[in-house]
């Protein structure tokens, strides 16, 4: 049960029954009604913004609205105290017994607790990670892999029907270098003395392989040859080769796309032709002359007639070319026909996580999806922010240029798949992260991860313990549907049960939002109210979970440390992070 939303129909029965009895006019726009956490929980469970949203339309004051309103919701059995604060807000505060019922619901749902059914079925396309098929993964690009899956995750969670795209971009002219580059390996393959790798091809030691396969598979069939001989089956041969080593690096870190969209293969289709004509259709395509870029102009810009895309009457600074000064295409030519692609294929919901290196480009997209949709598609840019690599504090140094740059696979085998997706994301994508080797293998309540995992993997130790003190106890989840949960009255009891309660409500919200990170943070102060629960038996015997000679309430207290357990895993699952049921 999402708890603000069974809220929010209790509010819309108490709102229907004050206008039946025509203390409200029965014409009512409720959109703009929320219920959300009251920003002081002592305040209450629930908070309503309804009394102000009606007032207007009402012709009435707010406070004696929210009085109305406060009056017919007390009848409710839940419901043990209606209060109005302010200029009329609504705060609602539920009986323990409601908090309580949520035991068994999550105990039956287990971890597809929380997943929404609102929106269930709506396409939605994440394209994430689309790094140029030049070399492995790095860590640059592990920030936004794991952004975009954990995502995806999430909107599939939330009910949305997800598809995971990559982008091939291996239609421009890094993959010429490329091709060059693994040309050179293979040269050297074949005993060749190359020398010196040359300013602008790839310098890393990770081509040597490539280039050694390609000697084995065509032996001196291309030595000595013109580029134009050896440049198309080469680029084919170390694209394929580059895309190969970076599937496997994703798989590494757990992540696998649905889609492999080829760049190339827009150009050989005609579907660039396709909508740009379509576009010049729509008149929304024309030949004319930019105006020189501000600030200082570049030496070598010169006004002349462009084949320009009215970007500037879809919300974009400027209009945008579509052509370059040779008649070929603009990448942002075939970046539009890729996302009139991703359109035709029903995808009215698009989100594309890109570095923040990319951040001028989200409102030429912008402009030119709602060119193609006729504004009916919704598009969101998640731009993420650089990670700082440290190492016991010392900033660890890499360059791409000299082919020493820290690859994904370093980092994962260093600190384990679960540590990086979790620490990637205990900061909102739009933030700097630094992320310290040592930090993340502490064992302390500093390191997020291994907070959280501690959390799961004490509640399994505690189960385990109660089913040694009383071996005729039942602990699984079904089991312990019948426990005795009058017997939970702690406030701090309660007050974890409301945490967990929140997981549907934070689904929603985060998935709404784009904002994956609100997960992690959730499930660190889940874990937080747990492992504070959980010290106050260092104290307390009567606080322990496991009571010796009480089997009833041992059971109890069982039913709800589970229940943290459950939802621990059904977070780390949206996260990609297997949860631990034992720390080693």
């Amino acid at each position: 049960m999402n708890v603000f939303a069974y809220f929010k129909t209790l509010l819309d029965a108490a709102i229907k029954s004050a206008q039946a009895d025509g203390a409200l006019p029965g014409d009512l726009d409720l959109h703009a009604v929320t219920v959300e956490p009251p920003r002081d929980p002592a305040h209450g469970d629930v908070a309503s913004n309804a009394a102000l949203v009606l007032a207007k339309p009402a012709g009435r004051n707010p406070r004696a609205i929210a009085e109305d309103l406060a009056a017919l919701l007390r009848e409710n059995d839940d419901v043990v105290a209606a209060e109005i604060a302010g200029p009329g807000f609504i705060n609602l505060r539920f009986a323990d017994d409601f908090w309580l019922a949520r035991i068994p619901d999550v105990l039956k749902e287990g971890v597809g607790y929380g997943a929404g059914v609102a929106i269930e079925g709506q396409k939605v396309n994440v394209e994430y990670v689309s790094a140029n098929p030049t070399g492995p993964m790095h860590v640059g690009h592990v920030r936004g892999a794991v952004v975009g899956d954990a995502l995806a995750n999430l909107l599939e969670k939330a009910g949305y029907a997800v598809t995971r795209e990559y982008y091939i971009n291996d239609a421009g002219a890094q993959i010429d270098v490329l091709a060059r580059s693994v040309y050179r390996r293979y040269c050297e393959a074949r005993g060749r003395d190359m020398g010196a790798i040359p300013e602008g091809l790839y310098p890393g030691d990770y081509l040597i392989g490539v280039g050694e396969k390609l000697a084995d598979i065509h032996g001196d069939a291309w030595l000595d040859q013109p580029e134009d001989v050896w440049m198309q089956p080469i680029r084919d041969f170390a694209t394929e080769a580059m895309m190969d080593m970076i599937r496997d690096d994703l798989a590494a870190l757990g992540i696998s796309h649905e889609v492999f969209f080829s760049e190339r293969s827009l150009h050989q289709s005609g579907r660039v032709d396709e909508t740009l004509n379509w576009l010049e259709k729509e008149g929304f395509v024309y030949e004319g002359v930019l105006e020189p870029p501000k600030g200082k102009t570049p030496e070598d810009w010169e006004p002349r007639p462009q084949t320009l895309f009215r970007a500037s009457q879809f919300g974009d600074d400027v209009d945008r070319p579509l052509k370059k000064s040779d008649g070929s295409y603009t990448y942002f030519a075939a970046d539009i026909a890729y996302h009139y692609d991703k359109f035709v294929r029903g995808f009215n919901h698009m989100v594309l996580v890109l570095g923040a290196d990319h951040a001028g480009y989200a409102k030429r997209m912008e402009a030119a999806v709602k060119a193609i949709s006729g504004g009916k598609a919704f598009y969101d840019v998640r731009f993420c922010q650089l990670v700082r690599l440290f190492r016991g504090g010392e900033p660890v140094k890499m360059s791409k240029r000299a082919g020493t740059f820290i690859t994904l696979r370093e980092v994962v085998d260093e600190v384990g798949a679960g540590a990086v997706r979790f620490m990637m994301l205990m900061r909102k994508n739009d933030a700097t992260l630094d992320f310290d080797f040592a930090k993340v293998k502490e064992q302390s309540r500093d390191n997020a991860v291994f907070y959280v995992q501690y959390a799961h993997a004490r509640v399994q130790s505690a189960v385990r313990k109660a089913c040694e003190a009383f071996p005729d106890m039942a602990a699984d989840d079904a089991a312990l549907l019948d426990a005795d949960l009058s017997l939970l009255k702690t406030e701090s009891e309660i007050a974890l049960i409301k945490r967990v309660a929140a997981w549907p409500r934070l689904v929603e919200t985060a998935a709404i939002a784009h904002e994956p990170h609100r997960v992690a943070f959730y499930l660190y102060d889940l874990a937080s109210e747990f492992h504070s629960l959980y010290n106050q038996g260092n104290d307390r015997p009567e606080r322990r979970f496991i009571i010796e000679g009480n089997e009833s309430l041992t059971r109890a207290r069982v039913a709800l440390i589970r229940t943290v357990a459950v939802v621990l895993a059904s977070g780390l699952a949206v996260l990609g992070v297997e949860p631990l049921d034992e720390m080693h």
